[in-house]
């Protein structure tokens, strides 16, 4: 079974309202489709929502692969995190890392068969364009979690 997800977080205003969804592809194929709603947060904690929400899915050590157009998760998942950790959740200007709590998260259930790729937002990639609807739907309906069509 091949497991890909594609992720998206929006945000009316940054920090505003935001919504965060999920694609599940099977085998290339749409099997679920989710996101959620927060009342006052920023566009990368609910970048780094979606992915968690979709992470949770995973077994311990089941490939997948996470299709994101955030290069703050991309980035801060396969470059920045190892630097963090040594450095006591500092960045490289000696300032504590913004949303730790999620980074510990995602950091925990991430593993070695997880496979990170960015594609770039609004450019016509159908899944892509799909989660920022779901995700912007959210912040207009206020429903903090369901499963949608």
């Amino acid at each position: 079974m091949s497991n890909t997800f594609y992720t998206d977080g929006a945000c009316s205003g940054n920090p505003g309202p935001g919504g965060w969804a999920v694609i599940w592809l099977v085998n290339g194929k749409p099997y679920r489709k989710w996101g959620g709603f927060a009342t006052q947060t920023t566009n990368n904690r609910m970048e780094l929502t979606a992915v968690i929400e979709a992470l949770k899915l995973i077994k311990p050590g089941e490939a997948a692969t996470i299709y994101t157009d955030s290069e703050y998760v991309r980035k801060g998942i396969t470059e920045w995190l190892p630097n963090w950790k040594l450095k006591n959740w500092k960045t490289a200007n000696k300032k504590p890392v913004k949303n730790r709590d999620l980074w510990s998260l995602l950091d925990s259930l991430s593993h070695a068969n997880i496979e990170w790729r960015y594609v770039t937002g609004h450019t016509g990639n159908p899944y892509n364009e799909e989660c920022d609807r779901i995700a912007r739907n959210f912040i207009k309906t206020k429903i903090p979690w369901q499963y949608v069509e």
